[in-house]
């Protein structure tokens, strides 16, 4: 595994973490980008709702991967380069990796470097003939790191997890066209995809009943506590899901609960009670409007998987 890899400086992530959360708490919307729910303690939440009961995306794309990876590895081919956007612990990467026919080198590209390194690691112990190469930055911003990284040959992305539902359409199409760019024209494309069912289904996904997704979303308060010298008291902060039918996404809320003023290095802002800050979207696609945002970006779908119930897709494309 190549060494401490982190494209970002960890000056550089805190001056672009400041300038997000005052430029996010200073519209009419309070908003804070998701990105920055997933330091080391954040990134361990997230870990532990992917196995709530009541959070079904992990455990089904899990699924697919396991009923289809054959299928999936004869199509990516041999001596795969991949690459990773928003690694995480790397456990759909394991299986992965475990399916495809000698896989040469692993960039893994996640904003929280202390949970990357950690993680990275493990895989590298585990698959000692890889070349294990962990890269701090978000994801957004990582086509160049990619295609920097990235040896020449059978190169592929991987983004699993519906991390995609995250982004508005026209993110979306930046952020495909920038991979499609950073891969080159031969470049494959293995992504997770949510798909839109039940709101009874989709609110309790991110709103469990043991209050870990609550945990996860509140953290980031703490983490502006920590790192920016705030002044957040979480307990007069609660947490909200929200289904929005009209945009087909989940909406995460952290809900004041009495009016307030909270400073952030100085910088003074104001809640009324009932106001929220919106942390994080989750989109729910349908098929057909997934392939047409592909599509613009340049990419066609070459094959799909989904699990029996209809609630989530993988799919790869060229």
């Amino acid at each position: 595994m190549r060494g401490d890899t982190q494209d970002q400086s960890e000056d550089d992530q805190q001056a672009a973490f400041y300038q997000d959360v005052v430029a996010g708490l200073s519209q009419a919307q309070k908003t804070l980008p998701c990105r920055w729910l997933y330091d080391a303690q954040g990134s361990e939440l997230f870990e532990a709702i992917t196995e709530l009961p009541e959070y079904y995306p992990t455990r089904t794309e899990v699924a697919i991967f396991k009923q289809h990876l054959p299928a999936m590895a004869a199509a990516i081919g041999a001596e795969a380069h991949v690459v990773e956007f928003g690694a995480g612990a790397g456990t759909k990467t394991r299986l992965l990796l475990d399916a495809l026919t000698a896989p040469k080198s692993y960039v893994a590209i996640d904003i929280s470097a202390e949970f990357l390194a950690a993680s990275m690691a493990t895989l590298a112990a585990d698959f000692p003939a890889l070349e294990v190469i962990p890269t701090v930055g978000d994801f957004m911003n990582a086509s160049d790191m990619a295609a920097t990284q990235l040896p020449q040959g059978n190169r592929l992305a991987f983004f699993p997890g519906s991390t995609i539902g995250n982004l508005l359409d026209c993110e979306i199409v930046t952020f495909l066209h920038s991979v499609r760019t950073a891969l080159g024209a031969s470049g494959k494309f293995l992504i997770g995809f949510d798909l839109v069912k039940s709101e009874d289904i989709l609110v309790p996904a991110y709103d469990d009943a043991a209050g870990v997704t609550a945990a996860f979303n509140l953290n980031v308060l703490a983490r502006i506590n920590r790192e920016l010298g705030g002044t957040f008291e979480e307990d007069s902060f609660t947490h909200e899901a929200r289904w929005n039918a009209g945009d087909g996404r989940i909406e995460m809320h952290l809900v004041s609960q009495r009016e307030q003023t909270v400073a952030v290095n100085g910088d003074r802002f104001d809640f009324k009670k009932g106001e929220t800050i919106h942390t994080e979207n989750s989109r729910k696609f349908k098929m057909d409007g997934f392939m047409k945002l592909a599509s613009e970006a340049g990419w066609t779908f070459k094959e799909t998987w989904t699990d029996g119930k209809g609630y989530f897709a993988v799919a790869l494309m060229e």
